[in-house]
């Protein structure tokens, strides 16, 4: 019998929903193909370690479709080009990217199917750079990745921050108090802009738009003129005051960015000193990654990952999947990571905003 070739999957940055959808296309596709998918677990670090490799089957992808996460296990950090490392002198950094080459073949690998966010393509495009044959499926509840115009876990992102406005609502109006939600967004706001125009919010705080908070207390004053005794107020985790700069919740850790958090108690505050009114802040923070994916994110995360498989086959590497409805095409990945993708500030979405009565603080 004839030898199958072999697809390594991985999955690296922080999990969403949909991933299994990507997982479970890209397994069924390849089998149905005449392919061997190879399951790389703990995203990188299964190609520095290849006991925490396996070959997936069509079986072993059963009944994953609604779930969330991933089935290979993914992080945040541990990039291999330069890999942190605790001794005895604090944290030392190496670059190992020479072990995931030599791995990536002694596993029979033609190449690998990365699926992740601007961080983890960006290290892909530098393995390709190296030999390892790479197709890139863009994956981020921020929606941040350019040269698609969505990516899946967005979707499933907006509707959970939209429900939990919807919740805020009632609660605010039966107590007049003003509800500030912060969500996630560390350099865009696609999540706060889009969820806070579906859940009705009266203001949106966005990385993309500095905000006056004397502007933001103008318009909250205003609705209680109107008789519009509470308010409902959206920030992303990384919306910044004019002026100012971000709040960070912790320090940078040994391979890890600081964590942004905060500026939804620290505007919750000042709205409150302001106008006399009183507030509640709530973070969204990590709800927003689990759970089951949407129907669209389902559907897109089986679209990328056949579709990604298919390009491996025809040996189109170095290519990234995106979404230019109404199909799906490949982008070069040095495209796809030249930039992070922002909300435009004269945008329609951030237009019809504005044409609702909507503040930006600005």
């Amino acid at each position: 019998m004839k030898k199958k070739k072999r697809l390594g999957i991985l999955t690296g940055g922080g999990d969403c929903a949909g991933l299994n959808a990507v997982i479970r296309a890209a397994v069924r596709t390849a089998d149905s193909l005449g392919w061997e998918s190879v399951g790389i677990q703990e995203s990188f670090g299964g190609l520095l370690n290849i006991k925490r490799s396996r070959v997936l089957r069509p079986v072993d992808v059963r009944g994953i479709l609604h779930t969330g996460g991933t089935i290979l296990g993914t992080t945040n950090h541990g990039d291999p080009f330069n890999f942190p490392k605790r001794t005895s002198k604090g944290t030392e950094y190496a670059d190992r990217s020479g072990e995931v080459v030599r791995n990536f073949k002694k596993l029979g690998l033609e190449g690998l199917v990365i699926i992740g966010g601007d961080g983890t393509l960006k290290i892909g495009l530098r393995f390709q750079r190296l030999g390892i044959p790479v197709v890139g499926v863009p994956k981020t509840i921020d929606n941040d990745v350019a040269a698609t115009q969505i990516t899946f876990g967005f979707d499933t992102a907006v509707s959970i921050a939209t429900e939990a406005l919807d919740r805020l609502h009632t609660t605010a109006f039966s107590h007049r108090r003003v509800m500030v939600l912060e969500v996630m967004g560390r350099n865009v706001g696609w999540i706060a802009l889009h969820a806070g125009i579906a859940g009705g919010a009266d203001v949106i705080l966005i990385p993309e738009i500095p905000f006056d908070i004397d502007k933001v207390c103008a318009k909250i004053r205003d609705r209680a003129r109107r008789g519009r005794r509470f308010s409902i107020v959206v920030t992303s985790e990384g919306a910044v005051p004019k002026g100012g700069v971000q709040k960070f919740q912790a320090a940078a850790e040994a391979g890890r960015e600081a964590r942004l958090g905060g500026i939804g108690e620290i505007v919750s505050d000042r709205i409150c000193d302001v106008t006399g009114a009183e507030t509640r802040a709530i973070v969204l923070g990590h709800l927003q990654r689990g759970g089951r994916p949407t129907n669209f994110d389902r559907l897109l995360g089986t679209r990328f990952g056949s579709s990604a498989v298919r390009a491996a086959i025809e040996g189109k590497w170095g290519r990234m999947v995106a979404l230019r409805p109404p199909s799906i095409q490949l982008v070069p990945l040095e495209k796809a990571v030249a930039h992070i993708k922002r909300v435009p500030k004269g945008s329609d979405v951030v237009r019809a905003a504005r044409d609702l009565g909507i503040s930006f603080g600005d």
